[in-house]
């Protein structure tokens, strides 16, 4: 009877020993049998797979901390409007530097559609972009003309 328990067990240890050992074991044995082509397909799908992660989109005061003294003075708006911004005048900010409130005023088409600053809202929302062009424009003043006696001496070099 002992020799039978000793025999059982033996043939439970040789025919069981390949399920016991791990899969990813298994698995190297069959990749490195396997045809080099097969072996490349493998990896190009692994790096197929691999997308480039999308970049989170930032709310407003992600977007004004990289501005001098926090956007005040720049042009914001959401990505999906069109020919709309506000122009920040005052944030308020909480203490954790991404939540707050802001005002502004609204300009439509490079314009200013109010007098009088308002409350922003969607602040929060990760839609907000800085529009460069119109806080140039804004902050360029035109030169004043020249004095006469400068403009002669421009046209007598020109000639």
């Amino acid at each position: 009877m002992a020799t039978s328990l000793i025999a059982r067990a033996a043939s439970n240890q040789t025919s069981g020993g390949l399920l016991r050992l791990p899969f990813s074991f298994l698995k190297s044995f069959s990749s490195a049998s396997a045809s080099p082509s097969l072996a490349s397909d493998s990896a190009s799908s692994a790096s197929a797979s691999k997308k480039p992660k999308r970049r989170k989109k930032k709310n407003l005061f992600e977007v004004a901390q990289f501005l001098p003294n926090w956007g005040i003075g720049y042009h914001m708006a959401k990505t999906h409007w069109i020919n709309v911004s506000y122009e920040i005048t005052k944030i308020n900010l909480y203490k954790d530097g991404r939540h707050g409130k802001a005002w502004g005023i609204a300009h439509k088409d490079g314009l200013p559609a109010a007098d009088a600053p308002k409350k922003i809202s969607g602040v929060h929302k990760r839609c907000w972009r800085y529009i460069p062009s119109l806080t140039k424009s804004a902050e360029s003043t035109p030169n004043p003309m020249k004095p006469l006696e400068d403009a002669s001496t421009a046209e007598v070099q020109a000639a």
